[in-house]
């Protein structure tokens, strides 16, 4: 069934009014910032804004709108809009982890260095004090403890 003049400018005008409002955030239950949403929202068939058909002006218009309102920042689906947020949420979380796993090995490099350097300065005292003792004429000082446990009395 053909169109005429008039019903077609009523569907236009239908189209631009639901795609304001698309455009706007205004979106019904269920429904995106989409063609599909756009072509219910003004009762017309989908397939008329595809290819050379009647409204495929309409649907480019709309989406040179939409993807203008993306690159100003402003995203009137709050869905798309959560998505974006919890994509760049996602991506900072994954930075901080790999900071954090990077710190954690390089803390247990040093936890590993350090028992290691702790474990060779016991050996070398343990080693001097043998050979502090084979050794004659060498007065061995009190101890820390020896020394508090004195000074207490």
């Amino acid at each position: 069934m053909r169109t005429t003049a008039g019903q077609r400018t009523e569907n236009e005008n239908r189209i631009r009014a639901a795609m304001d409002r698309l455009l706007r955030g205004e979106l019904p239950p269920g429904g995106k910032c989409d063609i599909k949403t756009l072509a219910r929202e003004s009762a017309v068939d989908r397939t008329a804004f595809y290819g050379a058909r009647s409204y495929a002006q309409l649907r480019e218009e709309f989406e040179r709108r939409l993807e203008a309102l993306h690159q100003a920042g402003e995203i009137p689906d709050p869905r798309e809009a959560q998505i974006a947020r919890l994509k760049a949420e996602v991506s900072a979380l994954k930075k901080r982890l790999a900071t954090a796993e990077k710190a954690n090995e390089e803390l247990g490099e040093f936890r590993t260095q350090a028992l290691a350097r702790l474990a060779a300065q016991h050996e070398e005292i343990l080693h001097l004090r043998r050979s502090a003792a084979t050794v004659s004429g060498v007065t061995r000082l009190p101890t820390a403890r020896t020394t508090m446990i004195g000074s207490c009395s």
